[in-house]
């Protein structure tokens, strides 16, 4: 079985807060329901629509292998089943930084940076749901609406 490394519901709240940068993308800001994170992401809105208040599971995921195998970082076509299969958008990308925020107050917030082929992603919130994440971790983040 696939260890996923962070795994939630978020609702969308904000599309393109600063202004719409590019034609095909758009940067989305969602807030998840079990765990309380705060997501920046940006999307390939062309090929995967988004609207304010659409609910979405987004699962980030070492490998894609359902029986967990780690990634080789080569596609094999060989039709197996994989954990992608299960999921609408796919993308496979690095984890580049890790830091921590205490300018809230009372309680320190981890962020996490992953980069997917130059779509960017910021994942903010309590420091426990960043206990899996590694420096230069290969990720594969996955979203399904629900």
């Amino acid at each position: 079985m696939v260890e996923l490394l962070f795994e939630d519901i978020f609702v969308l709240t904000r599309i393109d807060p600063d202004g719409k940068k590019f034609d095909k993308v758009s940067r989305i800001e969602a807030r998840s329901e079990q765990f309380d994170m705060y997501m920046q992401l940006d999307v390939n809105t062309e090929i995967y629509p988004m609207h304010v208040s659409d609910k979405f599971t987004m699962v980030l995921a070492p490998t894609l292998s359902l029986d967990g195998t780690p990634d080789t970082g080569y596609f094999m076509q060989g039709g197996r089943k994989s954990l992608a299969d299960k999921f609408e958008y796919v993308m496979h990308g690095k984890l580049y930084k890790i830091s921590e925020d205490s300018s809230s107050g009372h309680s320190t917030k981890v962020e996490i940076y992953a980069s997917f082929g130059g779509l960017l992603m910021m994942l903010k919130g309590d420091p426990s749901n960043a206990a899996n994440f590694e420096l230069d971790q290969r990720l594969f983040l996955l979203m399904r609406k629900v």
